[in-house]
């Protein structure tokens, strides 16, 4: 990947980098489904891409295993050193991690892949370094998810300059599949009222949240992708829906049961190389 590719990456969180702690803290439940899915082992050797600042590949080595956080931002990883330095911080990308081949027994990847610069590469690079029957969990939001956020009633540019970024499912499971990644399981996630991570649906129940400009500072919809014309006009309308409760009308038109995000874990499938295919072990 050109050195370009990287440098357009890392714009838009050495950007918010500054404030990023602040808002962006490991949630409790989301780090417990995380262990859940990824099971780490002490010995093990798991990767965080896209890790930010750190906050969940911290929480995530408490448990077990040997941590890496790759991520294309200096100012993110810089802070993430401060906090620990058990872990192995690096700078890299999806497509670009700079690890050897069968290097990690596990890969997590957490609201990261909307911006990788290539899906596919991504997959395949990850799958790469991943050792055989070793496990990859996604937590992202599709772009059907994301069109039944109530934000779309103020703020409709901005959503949908966030909305066509995000690889649909369809595209992830082909991705993922094409490389020889099982997928074994996706689970839909509801924002729960006690979220301590301010990412972009953060306010679902708690609506005053974005009204706090530190709070929109750490979510990149907001701090890179907004039309700042219409964040304030949106702002506006927003906080007088509060005050009327009229909020609770439009809340309850975007009422869906598509999940606000998704979980999606794949495992690396043995190759069966006499017949160059790949294949699951019981059918070898």
């Amino acid at each position: 990947m050109s050195m370009a590719k990287v440098a357009l990456m890392k714009v838009p969180y050495d950007k918010i980098g500054t404030n990023y702690n602040l808002t962006r803290k490991a949630d409790k439940f989301l780090t417990q489904k995380f262990l859940q899915y990824l099971n780490p082992k002490r010995g093990g050797i798991y990767l965080d891409i896209g890790c930010g600042t750190g906050n969940y590949t911290i929480e995530l080595q408490k448990k077990g295993g040997q941590f890496i956080g790759i991520d294309p931002s200096q100012n993110m990883l810089e802070k993430a050193k401060r906090k620990n330095t058990a872990v192995h911080w690096k700078m890299g990308s999806a497509e670009n991690t700079g690890l050897p081949k069968h290097h990690v027994d596990g890969i997590i990847a957490i609201l990261t892949i909307h911006h990788w610069n290539d899906l596919q590469s991504g997959f395949t690079e990850l799958c790469s370094i991943l050792k055989t029957e070793g496990k990859i969990v996604i937590f992202t939001a599709t772009p059907a998810q994301m069109k039944s956020y109530w934000l779309n009633h103020y703020f409709p540019k901005t959503l949908k300059a966030s909305i066509v970024q995000m690889p649909s499912l369809k595209c992830i499971e082909t991705a993922m599949k094409c490389i020889g990644i099982q997928i074994l399981e996706t689970e839909k996630y509801f924002v729960r009222p006690d979220l301590q991570d301010s990412f972009l649906y953060c306010g679902k129940h708690n609506p005053e949240l974005y009204l706090d400009a530190q709070i929109r500072q750490g979510i990149s919809s907001f701090s890179s992708l907004a039309n700042e014309a219409e964040v304030i006009q949106g702002l506006s309308e927003l906080r007088k829906d509060i005050g009327s409760g009229k909020i609770n009308d439009v809340i309850r038109a975007y009422t869906s049961d598509f999940g606000d995000y998704l979980f999606v874990v794949g495992k690396k499938l043995m190759v069966n190389t006499l017949n160059n295919k790949t294949l699951p072990r019981q059918q070898r």
